[in-house]
């Protein structure tokens, strides 16, 4: 009997073959130290070459997960196994209490761009993986097409072209919105405080996910806002009863979610959950803040519904970015504030005018020439290929008890760590040996995820990522065994070294509060 392997289109055939052997390793049909079936036999029998099953098992010997043996074929090595998946970690909605974490994120954000770490803990995709060469040229053509235009101040709305083609986008989506319904800002994390305080006042109660996005709970902490958290779930994202219950009992002004891979778990919200929690906050009349900076990133072949898609009212404010796609330093975000447009553009004028003029140029003709599709459809393989990577060498390096996510988008990693490490100095530990993480205290206001990590697997593969992770798997192996690593409220007692760091993250609240932090990380 013969089984035939029908290719995504974003997908070259041989990782299709490494996925088909990887699900057979998964499920038990392979163990370690078997033998996997002959070039041949399995050419045959997936009615592919001999050379595409050849390159699928290079490529799974590269990764650690296969060994060939002379004159006798490929075998399921030994250390070859994946990490669980975290267990549910349930948010019990408590009192809105404003956010304390700001000491504690900007020393993580200090990390942001370091050239001396391995970048595990900066969610931005590789230079590698972008497009250098077509935005250079792009950029060039049109500075020199449009000079006088580029040195110009733009519209507070932005680039008239790059709303036209990100509605074109939204459209090809099945999104209701035209180009004079978009707003161009310098990142999402501008748009998503554009939207807040457009919406809210200070003391007002704002619902998020939990875990989420650090640098949303800092925009929180400086707007002066309170925050009541709900569960999101790696495997289901937000639970539509869970958002009921919390209606029913606080007065929440607004909701910020990212239903499409959630930074950091990865999670992704089902189009019917999203369809339901857009229909009940409309009911109540209830904004919801959505961050879609990684929709475009899915490993299978649909892309998500976006909660804008389900919009009857114009309550859903949509807001993202290139910076996870195109280019990161470009700045280029954007928002569709619906019903709120108006408001938006006069906290947009009154914050900086308006987005540069050439980085709006540019990805618009980047755009519109037809290239993005393209490069997605690269990009996407590259993540999906890396997280399946990093996966497997966890497997290998870390300890017993290590659970990681299998995201089905985005670049992120959600590790648990065996419980009895503290995320806060598990970081200076790993900062002090030269690789960034962010620790999972950081992304929410509660202590649930005290023992989790967040990773990037937004890069290209390289031997100093396999170094790093092997690093992180020994410290993860050492504080296992030190009786000092005692959780406590707020991380851990430190051990000598980082004993002031602690002290300084821990500390009373910043004298000065900082403005928008950038979204790259």
């Amino acid at each position: 009997m013969t089984e035939q392997i029908t290719s995504n289109k974003d997908q070259f055939r041989y990782q299709i073959v490494e996925e088909h052997i990887m699900g057979l390793i998964d499920s038990g049909a392979l163990s370690r130290g078997d033998k996997l079936p002959s070039l041949r036999s399995l050419a045959r029998s997936l009615k592919l070459s001999i050379s595409t099953i050849s390159q699928a098992y290079l490529e799974l010997e590269k990764k650690s997960v296969v060994e060939s043996r002379p004159r006798s074929g490929f075998y399921v090595r030994a250390t070859s196994h994946r990490l669980p998946a975290p267990t549910r970690n349930e948010i019990i909605p408590a009192e809105p209490k404003r956010v304390s974490r700001n000491e504690l994120i900007l020393t993580v954000l200090d990390t942001v761009g370091s050239k001396e770490l391995v970048p595990l803990g900066v969610i931005c995709p590789g230079t590698e993986l972008l497009p250098g060469k077509s935005m250079t040229r792009i950029m060039n053509q049109v500075l020199r097409e449009s000079p006088g235009v580029s040195l110009a101040y733009e519209s507070i709305t932005g680039n008239s072209e790059l709303r036209r083609q990100l509605a074109f986008q939204g459209l090809e989506r099945g999104d209701r919105f035209g180009p004079d319904d978009i707003i161009i800002t310098n990142g999402a994390i501008e748009a998503v405080y554009i939207t807040l305080r457009s919406l809210t006042r200070p003391g007002d109660i704002v619902c998020i996910q939990a875990p989420s996005y650090y640098c949303f709970l800092q925009l929180l902490e400086t707007l002066g806002l309170r925050v009541v958290e709900i569960s999101s779930c790696p495997n289901s994202g937000i639970d539509p009863a869970e958002l009921r219950d919390v209606l029913d009992r606080y007065n929440v002004s607004a909701c910020i979610f990212t239903p499409n891979f959630n930074n950091p778990d990865g999670s992704l919200t089902p189009n019917g959950a999203k369809k339901e929690i857009v229909e009940m906050l409309a009911k109540r009349n209830i904004p919801l803040v959505e961050d879609d900076v990684a929709g475009d990133l899915h490993f299978g072949p649909d892309r998500p519904d976006t909660f804008k898609h389900y919009d009857e009212n114009g309550l859903v404010v949509l807001c993202s970015s290139f910076s996870k796609t195109i280019a990161p330093g470009y700045r280029v975000g954007w928002m569709v504030p619906g019903k709120f447009r108006q408001k938006a553009l006069e906290i947009k004028a009154t914050t900086n005018v308006c987005g540069a003029s050439p980085t709006q140029m540019a990805i618009a003709e980047y755009l519109r020439q037809g290239l993005y599709d393209r490069h997605l459809r690269r990009l996407r393989t590259a993540f999906a290929k890396q997280a399946d990577t990093m996966h497997l060498h966890m497997g290998r390096h870390f300890p017993e008890g290590t659970r990681v996510t299998r995201p089905q988008g985005g670049m992120v990693l959600w590790v648990e760590l065996p419980e009895p490490i503290d995320s806060i100095k598990y970081f200076y530990k790993a900062k002090a040996q030269g690789v960034g993480i962010a620790p999972g205290s950081i992304f929410s206001t509660q202590t649930k995820f005290n023992n989790f990590i967040r990773l990037s697997c937004g890069g290209a593969w390289t031997p100093e990522i396999e170094e790093g992770l092997s690093i992180l798997g020994d410290i993860a192996k050492e504080m296992l065994d030190d009786p000092d690593s005692v959780q406590h409220e707020f991380g851990t007692c430190a051990p000598r070294g980082v004993e002031e760091g602690l002290r300084e993250i821990r500390g009373a609240a910043p004298k000065t509060l900082p403005g928008p932090a950038p979204d790259a990380a």
